[in-house]
């Protein structure tokens, strides 16, 4: 009972991983349906939408903060260390891994890797840098279109967001459920077990104004799924 007990324990914590997981994607895919979109035309590889450029950013923090959109993170001030610099005050960007590439062919042109920032006591785990007012986060579950682009190329929705953007919704009695059935309930013969997650939730845009989908293409090839 020992041995199955700890199974139990380890397959139950994937479950809730799994759930959290869902419900990030769903997020991600009402966001890209819903909110509103600006291409990116600052780059240098002719498609439309380009690829990343740094008017890109600005215009799109322009954007929001014309908009008043409330940022996520205050500035960090700059230190006496050798090779960093100031952050300033800045709204998220969710971008796909594919794009790292891209912002490393930006060092030096207005992105500031995470590791130049003078401390990183504040950088999330998958911050990957900033640029002007935006600091970035990469992941491989950030949306891509296969193909889209004018050139038949990838496009990337790059998704800058202020505070009072999004927020998801439970439903009463279904913000998260584990359901376990001993085997005895579960199967004629007593055998299997059944352990699941069920949930319910409504996702919704609170202010579309401070929500932008950056959408690009990539300048650097080789990288992809």
């Amino acid at each position: 009972m020992q041995d199955q007990e700890g199974v139990l324990a380890w397959v139950s914590e994937r479950l809730a991983v799994a759930m959290r997981q869902a419900e990030d994607l769903i997020l991600r895919d009402y966001i890209v349906s819903a909110a509103s979109q600006i291409n990116a035309g600052g780059g240098s590889n002719g498609d439309n939408p380009t690829n990343l450029g740094i008017s890109d950013f600005s215009l799109v923090a322009t954007t929001l903060d014309t908009n008043n959109a409330y940022k996520f993170m205050s500035g960090i001030e700059g230190m006496d260390r050798f090779g960093t610099g100031p952050v300033r005050s800045a709204y998220f960007m969710l971008s796909s891994t594919e794009l790292q590439t891209d912002f490393d062919g930006l060092v030096g042109s207005g992105f500031k890797s995470q590791w130049d920032y003078p401390t990183n006591t504040s950088a999330l785990p998958s911050e990957y840098g900033s640029v002007f007012n935006i600091r970035v986060l990469t992941s491989s579950e950030a949306p891509v279109a296969r193909g889209a682009s004018k050139n038949g190329n990838d496009v990337y929705y790059n998704t800058v967001v202020g505070k009072q953007a999004i927020t998801h919704i439970n439903q009463d009695g279904y913000s998260m459920n584990l359901i376990y059935r001993d085997p005895y309930y579960s199967g004629m013969l007593a055998q299997n077990a059944t352990l699941a997650v069920k949930f319910a939730q409504a996702q919704a845009i609170t202010q579309d104004t401070a929500i932008r989908n950056l959408l690009s293409t990539r300048l650097s090839s080789g990288v992809g799924p």
